[in-house]
């Protein structure tokens, strides 16, 4: 897990134990938002050809957001940076509920939680990507929200994030997060089923770089050490199994995922996909149809203008990051926000200014250094640092040294899943 203190004064407020399992289904619906998000930060530009030859789909199921503000037609009006939230659902969709078994079947198979929360930050110029990811297990206050049916909820002081989603939908995520970070999130897309299959199809597979075997039973995976191309199920396997890697828990998990990102970022930029139109138009369309989007991003000219403004941001200069956290000592299977460590990420974002990274690259030992990885070319990025503690490439301008509590990796390392056979 993490760290251990006693947190701030909350009261803990009920939820059904359904909570406390990570159904397959919450685990595909991570590997579809890191797919997503991938898309969006590594500079995957798709013509505006495309995207129109889309909307229709992509806006169908648009949601409006609670006190969603006027957006500027022009993304670089956006004093401060554009913040994006990309929510991953567990959910059970006649195409895939077949798939899921017991969770698709039982009496809890029509609800949705938010499995899969990130939040991208694109700096004001020069540009650069950051991207938080907020456990599924973190107990955090959740506002009053108004859900599907109408029904309005109090606000709770302190629920597990991943309900939110539940209590009201796309908006209700937000207004969490906007509230937890302080920062206005005008942006937010949901993510549904399948996507990270067709994504790795759609350019051929990820390889990834497995340092220790991973044997997991939940996910069939038994896989020796070495570099692995990942494709379809595989992929979608990869990005689900936590048992595998690290300690066997959530944040291990997001850093092997975060290898993923990575890994999926370098791909795209390739020339072997960037140089591909019919490629690109594939990996635009099977984004953009897995995705309902709020209605501040239905203006294709938007989605353009996020892809332009992260096209030449150096692979150095884009942060995978978890949300720093403490167990949590009313249960040790949850964690609690360390708002010491996250204050000073967000006074560095709000100051524009580059992050250094100087802590683990993962709370849960999910990953460890590539100590094979070949230099990244020096226009992308910087080499990789030569031990799992080492801080990133100095950015290109004065960085600001996030605390050591705070884990992650840039898109320049090279990083490999510290599996669980030895």
């Amino acid at each position: 897990m993490s760290k251990s203190t006693t947190p701030r004064g909350q009261r803990t407020v009920a939820r059904h134990g359904r909570l406390r399992t990570l159904s397959p289904a919450s685990q595909i619906m991570r590997a579809v938002a890191v797919g997503l998000a991938v898309l969006l930060v590594s500079g995957f530009g798709v013509g505006a050809y495309a995207l129109y030859d889309l909307s229709s789909s992509f806006t169908a199921d648009a949601v409006e957001l609670k006190g969603q503000p006027a957006v500027p037609p022009d993304i670089g009006e956006l004093k401060g940076g554009v913040n994006l939230l990309l929510v991953g659902t567990d959910e059970c969709e006649p195409d895939f509920a077949s798939l899921f078994g017991d969770r698709c079947t039982g009496a809890d198979s029509g609800d949705s939680l938010n499995d899969v929360n990130m939040l991208v930050h694109i700096s004001d110029e020069p540009r650069r990507v950051t991207v938080i990811s907020f456990p599924r297990d973190l107990m955090v206050p959740i506002p009053s929200c108004t859900d599907k049916d109408g029904t309005q909820h109090s606000a709770m002081s302190k629920q597990q994030i991943n309900s939110a989603f539940y209590y009201g939908g796309l908006s209700c995520v937000v207004d969490t997060i906007s509230k937890l970070s302080g920062l206005e999130i005008p942006f937010a897309a949901k993510v549904s089923f399948g996507g990270v299959i067709n994504i790795t199809d759609a350019i051929g597979g990820v390889d990834v770089c497995i340092a220790n075997g991973i044997k997991d039973p939940y996910t069939g995976i038994d896989w020796p050490a070495g570099t692995r191309t990942v494709v379809g199920l595989d992929a979608l396997q990869f990005l689900r199994t936590r048992h595998g890697v690290g300690d066997g828990g959530d944040l291990g998990r997001i850093s092997n995922q975060q290898q993923y990102m990575s890994r999926l970022a370098n791909k795209l930029k390739s020339q072997e996909v960037l140089s591909n139109p019919a490629t690109l138009y594939k990996l635009a369309s099977t984004a953009l149809r897995n995705v309902d989007p709020s209605t501040s991003l239905t203006n294709p000219l938007t989605l353009v203008q996020i892809a332009s403004a992260v096209k030449d941001v150096p692979f150095n200069e884009i942060v995978f990051i978890q949300y720093p956290t403490f167990t949590d000592s009313a249960d040790p299977n949850r964690v609690v926000p360390d708002y010491d460590a996250a204050d000073t990420l967000w006074a560095a974002l709000a100051a524009n200014q580059p992050l250094q990274l100087s802590g683990n690259l993962s709370d849960g030992d999910g990953v460890v250094v590539d100590e094979n990885a070949q230099p990244a070319p020096t226009d992308t990025a910087s080499p990789a640092p030569t031990d799992s503690a080492a801080p990133t490439p100095e950015p290109s301008a004065s960085a600001i040294t996030l605390p050591s509590e705070i884990a992650g990796q840039t898109a320049a390392q090279a990083t490999c899943s510290n599996g669980n056979v030895r």
